[in-house]
């Protein structure tokens, strides 16, 4: 399906967090491949200035932020509005690995701040923008951990829970107003990124790889696709927890999870 946004994309400037490794630096060079200009944000500044290098200092610019600040996210729309973007890649998160009783709460309620508090600042802050200009494209990442009930890792379940229902709601607002802005939310399953041993756990099965995960993902924002769910495995097993009892699905997502090993 011929999308005329993505027709000319050297014309367009993509915001990125959580762009410093993983599925974020793949977006990153995917969408310098293809002639946009990048924002690139995240933590760990060393790491976003060797993308920068290795993409080129004339197609990119870094901003290195803490996103569980609010100030941070507020900085980073505002320090990216001069550069007028159009892509808005709202990636940054990750998780921690427990039962609910012994995980540390001050790093729970770091990642409410960071999974939950700043992909709603910045969609909020971008999303007013775009429908101003009635253009652009949001790509919110939630995981498919959000459709499931996640005990031993149940912060991070719930955190893509609020991603991925926010973004369905704000969509229906959008499609009602017949708005030229797209929103989609991405839910990957497992992705061989450090986001497991961030989460203090070595996971068993084994995750597509980043850049598989990010050329489906732009390939399906191309088509103005809601519900991103990369590999045909993953979409029927989110098929079939639909239609599984609640019982049930909490007792193999807890099967799932116990089998990791917590590092």
């Amino acid at each position: 399906m011929k999308n005329d946004f993505w027709e000319a994309s050297k014309e367009h400037c993509a915001v990125i967090t959580g762009a410093s490794s993983g599925i974020g630096a793949e977006f990153a060079r995917l969408l310098g491949n293809m002639g946009c200009f990048l924002i690139l944000s995240g933590r760990n500044e060393k790491a976003l200035e060797k993308l920068r290098d290795e993409l080129g200092r004339d197609n990119c610019v870094i901003i290195p932020a803490d996103l569980s600040d609010v100030r941070s996210c507020i900085d980073l729309f505002a320090r990216s509005r001069k550069y007028k973007p159009d892509i808005l890649i709202n990636n940054a998160g990750f998780g921690l690995y427990g039962e609910f009783t012994e995980t540390s709460l001050s790093k729970e309620l770091e990642m409410i701040d960071v999974n939950v508090k700043a992909v709603h600042i910045l969609f909020k802050l971008f999303l007013k923008e775009f429908t101003k200009q009635n253009r652009g494209y949001i790509l919110n990442v939630a995981s498919t951990a959000g459709l499931l009930p996640g005990p031993l890792m149940s912060t991070y379940y719930s955190t893509k829970s609020y991603v991925i229902r926010q973004t369905q709601a704000v969509y229906e607002e959008l499609r009602r107003r017949k708005s030229a802005v797209h929103v989609s939310v991405l839910c990957p399953g497992p992705v061989s990124t450090e986001f497991n041993a961030r989460a203090g756990v070595e996971g068993f099965i084994k995750g597509i790889s980043p850049r598989c995960c990010a050329a489906y993902t732009i390939s399906k924002m191309k088509q103005n696709r809601l519900m991103i769910i990369p590999t045909v495995k993953m979409q029927l097993a989110m098929t079939a927890v639909k239609f599984a009892p609640l019982c049930l699905a909490c007792a193999v997502s807890y099967t799932l999870q116990s089998g990791k090993k917590q590092i």
